[in-house]
């Protein structure tokens, strides 16, 4: 494993570790390296000095020192792991979603005809999900249709 400091085009300093300088070049490639402040997928390598090991008592090594750029907190130092909230957050949109992929029928892209029969007395009403677009989405609202969109679970990256 290798620990890179990183910062973003906005200038936060973080660090995270990495497989191989290899693994840190793909992930970077493919956007999966952001910054934890502001998102930003525009991130670099800082210049970082070696972390040497050396003979003696450890206690004599001197403290690391403290970030250039602290985070959104004074003296909180940005971590690329997710907070407690964040993965409940996504525990609770991974719920719903299998909740309702279990107990609603899916109709793919025929979603706004199904619920427009539904609504309208054609067919019988029963919980459905499946796909439309942000158009058709807003005319099903603008005519009194209750929708809702499926929250996505975010990709499970890290």
């Amino acid at each position: 494993m290798i620990r890179y400091s990183l910062v973003c085009e906005a200038g936060h300093d973080f660090e995270s570790w990495f497989p191989s300088g290899d693994a840190y070049d793909a992930q970077r490639k493919r956007g999966l390296v952001s910054c934890p402040v502001c998102g930003s997928a525009k991130v670099e390598k800082a210049l970082m000095a070696p972390s040497l090991g050396r003979k003696g008592n450890r206690a004599e090594t001197a403290p690391a020192p403290a970030p250039s750029s602290p985070g959104p907190e004074e003296g909180t130092k940005p971590v690329t792991l997710l907070s407690e909230k964040e993965q409940a957050f996504r525990a609770m949109l991974r719920a719903v979603r299998a909740h309702v992929t279990r107990n609603a029928d899916y109709v793919g892209q025929d979603f706004a005809d199904e619920a427009r029969r539904m609504h309208y007395g054609e067919i019988e009403h029963r919980s459905i999900y499946g796909e439309t677009d942000a158009s058709e989405a807003k005319a099903l609202i603008e005519e009194g249709i209750e929708v809702m969109p499926l929250p996505a679970v975010p990709d499970e990256r890290n």
